[in-house]
């Protein structure tokens, strides 16, 4: 399946902000179908508003997990202000993604 409009500007966002060896963006938005704050984008159900994200990259070095969150977090300010209502966020080092 394609990705949606709101995914694919959280994937430009990641690979220009933090140039990820592996990126994976899962829309999870058809789980919370029903509750007050799903529609996303365009406002229908289960439209692009939870997002699980894992992102493996070299600028993740030296820095700790909270850090790494806010680095997400600050790259995609717009979407979470907006359309975007959870996001889980996994960033790993290249070496850290390697072990798992």
């Amino acid at each position: 399946m394609p990705e949606g409009p709101i995914a694919t500007i959280i994937r430009e966002k990641l690979t220009a902000g933090l140039s990820p060896a592996a990126l994976e963006i899962e829309d999870d938005s058809g789980r919370h179908a029903g509750h007050h704050h799903e529609g996303g984008v365009d406002g229908r159900a289960g439209g692009e508003s939870h997002f699980n994200v894992t992102v493996v990259s070299a600028a993740f070095e030296g820095q700790g997990r909270v850090q790494r969150q806010r680095a997400v977090n600050a790259l995609l300010r717009e979407e979470l202000a907006g359309p975007v209502h959870a996001l889980s966020i996994r960033a790993l080092t290249p070496a850290e993604a390697s072990q798992a």
